[in-house]
């Protein structure tokens, strides 16, 4: 029977929750065994609360950070939680689709040999800014890192719980996990999906904070890889 967990890491989305929660569940009714898992991380408006509402629901998981602690450990810790091997990733900010979830999960169980499924947000809903930023950080990672992922920022990722946690952990992993993936020897697929414009609520991330420790990152990654390969 295809089991599987869904992390989601929350920092001040209260407007969006409630939506996501519904979205997702009308969207995998075919499907019997998951849960949900709500990590926040420190949110400073009402976001605990929202999630709170869903708890009366026996797939929703609620774990709160006692400091703001980030993406990557937010989905790491929402992973240590998890009570299935599967795990789907996606952002709270309704921009992933999940109407997408389906799709990934559907050639995840079907190619035993696959052990990360990735989606590629082909037509992008963010300022001009952000776009070019990151197909410049996405072109620059593939060409040093060889993942064949032309996007690793889109948060919708469906893979292996056993292989996760057998990585060294490092803060903005999150972002690189294709390139562990693909770098330890285990199959990927990538699948264009649907990308959506930020309704409610705003960005938590600095174009040029992130593209600063995107580049720290990356020589951390490929010295990784590095040594699997010496």
């Amino acid at each position: 029977m295809d089991q599987f967990s869904i992390v989601i890491p929350i920092y001040n989305e209260e407007q969006n929750i409630l939506i996501l929660y519904k979205e997702i569940s009308e969207s995998l009714k075919q499907f019997n065994e998951y849960e949900i898992i709500f990590v926040n991380d420190c949110s400073i408006d009402s976001s605990e609360k929202e999630i709170d509402k869903l708890l009366i629901n026996k797939n929703v998981a609620k774990y709160s950070n006692t400091k703001n602690m980030g993406q990557s450990y937010s989905i790491k810790f929402g992973i240590s939680k998890s009570n299935y091997d599967t795990i789907v990733t996606m952002d709270g900010d309704c921009q992933n689709d999940p109407k997408d979830i389906h799709k990934l999960l559907s050639i995840y169980f079907t190619d035993n040999d696959i052990k990360l499924v990735g989606g590629i947000r082909n037509k992008r809903r963010d300022n001009i800014i952000k776009i070019i930023s990151s197909k410049i950080a996405n072109y620059i990672r593939s060409r040093i890192l060889k993942d064949n992922c032309s996007d690793t920022g889109c948060s919708l990722k469906v893979f292996s719980r056993k292989i996760f946690n057998s990585f060294n952990y490092f803060d903005g992993m999150h972002r690189f996990l294709p390139a562990l993936f693909s770098g330890h020897g285990y199959k990927t697929k990538f699948v264009n999906v649907n990308h959506r414009k930020r309704i409610k609520g705003y960005s938590k991330y600095g174009t040029f904070d992130r593209l600063t420790k995107g580049i720290i990152d990356l020589i951390k990654v490929k010295r990784m890889l590095n040594k699997i390969n010496d």
